[in-house]
């Protein structure tokens, strides 16, 4: 494993793209804080820029770099149980393609050991969206990964065995006032 998050960190070092295993589903991944990075994403998934994406960190001090956590919201986060992407408004020091046009970022804490260790070590937001064109079934294990996704993406993370839970995170809302709205369970 020590290889794949050396070779990955290279990578978006470089504003390249990778596709890797994530603590739901596999991903696109790249630095969720260079443009030029996110708009390969949207490339190679053939995705409309509107559509916004999901940011991995690595814990809730990396979180605080980039959005205000409300202190119930903070508290809530360290209960979780299954993967959980919650939406903030005004994120800062992210690119601006990762922005939803309502100035929300979707974000989620990783506790999958792969990305740990790769977020630990990259001490940014990595992007990631399900490995598939838009449009197309979200692959549930490496081997369901199209191959113009395979082909494109700058690298492949080779762990595919590595196993994630395979279902999608689910997503809450941290409103204006504080309080969280439930969106998929």
């Amino acid at each position: 494993m020590n290889f794949e998050v050396k070779r990955s960190l290279k990578l978006l070092n470089n504003k390249g793209t990778i596709v890797y295993p994530t603590d739901t589903i596999w991903g696109i991944g790249c630095d969720a804080t260079c443009e030029a990075a996110v708009e390969k994403v949207f490339q190679l998934k053939k995705r409309n820029e509107s559509k916004s994406l999901i940011l991995l960190v690595s814990d809730v001090e990396m979180l605080k770099n980039y959005v205000a956590i409300p202190s119930s919201v903070e508290r809530s986060l360290y209960t979780f149980i299954k993967p959980t992407t919650v939406i903030y408004s005004n994120p800062t020091n992210i690119a601006k393609n990762c922005i939803a046009k309502d100035n929300t970022i979707a974000i989620r804490i990783v506790k999958d050991s792969f990305c740990q260790e790769l977020l630990k070590q990259f001490k940014k937001p990595i992007v990631s969206t399900s490995a598939n064109v838009s449009g197309s079934s979200t692959p549930k294990s490496f081997s369901e990964i199209q191959n113009d996704i395979l082909e494109g993406a700058d690298y492949v993370v080779n762990l595919p065995n590595h196993s994630s839970s395979e279902i999608p995170s689910s997503i809450i809302k941290v409103t204006r006032d504080g309080t969280i709205e439930t969106i998929r369970v």
